[in-house]
């Protein structure tokens, strides 16, 4: 990637407390060029969204593996709409029905990764919508 380095937050939003994952999905991204901030564990959707806005990022990278998804997802696009920064590209990585994942991409939620997914596949996806959005 060329110019400024990819501004990425990655967080664990709600009382989900395993954040391994998390953490190597953020070192990967880190490796691929990208400025990432790290949320740390238990968010709130108030949270996520103020720090986005203060570290002025590109992309939000969500894991959830509590099953609260539907609940936590939801305030955070619309939080984004309310401060019309609904540019910023939201990912999700967990455990997420299919059911709920159609519904989330339908919400404002840009791709869900499964637990199968490669750190490739995330780093690619986040390359190609940047270079889609400019």
């Amino acid at each position: 990637m060329s110019g400024k380095p990819v501004r990425v937050l990655v967080g664990k939003i709600g009382l989900d407390g395993h954040d391994r994952g998390a953490k190597v999905v953020a070192q990967a991204l880190r490796d691929a060029g990208m400025e990432v901030i790290y949320t740390g564990l238990r968010q709130t959707p108030e949270q996520i969204v103020e720090t986005a806005l203060q570290e002025d990022v590109q992309v939000i990278g969500l894991s959830i593996l509590s099953g609260a998804h539907m609940q936590l997802l939801p305030p955070v696009l619309e939080m984004l709409r309310v401060q019309e920064s609904h540019d910023i590209i939201v990912l999700v990585g967990g455990i997420i029905p299919e059911e709920d994942r159609v519904s989330l991409k339908e919400s404002g939620v840009s791709e869900v990764f499964s637990p199968g997914s490669s750190t490739e596949q995330i780093v690619e996806f986040i390359k190609q919508k940047i270079k889609d959005n400019k």
